[in-house]
């Protein structure tokens, strides 16, 4: 048994909703430690898509309780709408609780977002419009509204005084936008406080219960390594920390209670908005793996960027989470090529590195260097253990393994829970994986 840590290895959008509801069953917890409303997950049950992103994939099993925690940031109205699509599929909500100490998303957090990232004009960081970053900034100035804010009148009467004078004149003054009512905003709040009050909890209390009961505790993380506000390609980066220390901040626990984490990373990579994008393809490769993966954004829609398998940003992955075992997703994606090229280095200022270089302007500049390797050229949806992959497919999982010097324990080969080569289960399975 075992404490786990499910992270995105590159820059999100990796498939970390498969894996998660993959290792949900074996886990009595799940915990969503960071992040909001401007994450995705696209789970696929009995070929039922349910898109989820604020609600912890873990909620598909019964018997789980699935914390969103302090650290990740709360939109009351779209949380309450993926509650009525989950009830409307069937699925019982019961296990879902809600961390009293999280912060609440508020209309002036999305009109400012909105509206700073228009003003940017071709300086735009590429952010979702979703209101993440200035709630953030609310909570680091120590202006934020939390959930049990909203669980009583006098109360966020008097926490939304002084953010919302100040968010109205911003939008009033700097951006010429009418400014909101108090008085329906607390009406509209209250009545969200009142609806979900019955899933609110004391998270760290939640879940040190939990581990004092030996139950088994999954970590999920939103976004992925690159885009952490720390350690990812900052300015182009998200308003919290991804990365697995994250878990610790978020959730309310010392890194002692983690057992293991796992790295989830793309058989190639995608990104959405700004930013520097070493190994992006252009014209037919791009479209193609665009189309076959359906590189489409869960929250926004937008077309991914796509390229080439960067194990420079892998390597990177590994270090700052403390990878011990990797999923590979989307293998598939990739039947079809007969030639697939993977970054081993970049060339950057004309000398060779490898090593991620945590600058963006260095890395806008950087050239990857490829090694090319054989496509298999023949359908892999079907497998389900790897003795069923074609040759060709192992050879590159093991290079994948290699260069990035960690273990592969999972390798996912479409949308479907069935379309997975279980290699090891990191919460019940030893500490080892089997694919080098």
């Amino acid at each position: 048994m075992a404490n786990v840590v499910v992270i995105g290895a590159q820059w999100g959008d990796e498939g970390k909703g498969k894996i998660t509801d993959l290792l949900s069953r074996s886990a009595d917890v799940v915990v969503r430690y960071q992040g909001g409303v401007n994450a995705g997950h696209t789970i696929v049950v009995d070929d039922k898509v349910l898109k989820l992103h604020l609600i912890p994939s873990g909620i598909l099993y019964g018997e789980t309780i699935c914390l969103i925690g302090s650290g990740t940031v709360v939109d009351p109205k779209i949380l309450l709408k993926e509650i009525d699509m989950l009830i409307e599929n069937g699925i019982n909500i019961s296990g879902l609780k809600i961390s009293s100490t999280s912060h609440v998303t508020m209309p002036y957090h999305r009109l400012l977002d909105e509206a700073m990232e228009a003003d940017r004009g071709s300086n735009k960081i590429g952010t979702t419009g979703r209101g993440i970053g200035p709630t953030y900034a609310d909570k680091s100035q120590r202006n934020g509204i939390r959930i049990r804010d909203l669980l009583n009148e006098d109360r966020l009467r008097d926490v939304i005084e002084i953010p919302l004078k100040e968010k109205n004149g911003l939008l009033e003054k700097i951006y010429g936008i009418s400014p909101l009512n108090k008085d329906e905003i607390i009406e509209e709040y209250l009545d969200y406080g009142q609806r979900l009050s019955k899933h609110v909890v004391d998270c760290t209390r939640t879940i040190h219960a939990a581990a004092k009961n030996k139950k088994n505790i999954l970590f999920e993380g939103a976004q992925g390594t690159l885009l952490d506000l720390d350690h990812g390609t900052y300015p182009y980066v998200t308003s919290s920390n991804p990365i697995s220390g994250g878990a610790c901040i978020g959730a309310g626990v010392g890194p002692t209670l983690i057992d293991r984490v796992i790295g989830v990373a793309k058989a190639y990579t995608t990104r959405v908005g700004e930013g520097p994008f070493p190994t992006e393809l252009q014209g037919s490769i791009n479209d193609q793996l665009c189309d076959r993966g359906s590189e489409f954004g869960t929250t926004t829609g937008r077309r991914r960027r796509c390229g080439w398998f960067d194990g420079i940003i892998g390597k990177y992955a590994v270090y700052v989470n403390g990878l011990d075992c990797l999923a590979v997703t989307k293998l598939d994606v990739l039947d079809e090529l007969d030639e697939i090229q993977v970054c081993v280095a970049y060339e950057l200022d004309g000398k060779e590195i490898d090593y991620f270089p945590t600058n963006s302007d260095d890395l806008k500049k950087c050239k990857p260097i490829f090694k090319k390797l054989k496509g298999w050229q023949c359908s892999t949806a079907n497998c389900r253990t790897l003795s069923d992959l074609p040759e060709n497919a192992m050879n590159y999982l093991r290079f994948l393994a290699e260069l990035m010097e960690v273990p592969i324990a999972i390798v996912s080969l479409g949308a479907n829970r069935d379309q997975t080569i279980v290699i090891e289960d990191p919460i019940h399975g030893p500490k080892r994986a089997l694919l080098r």
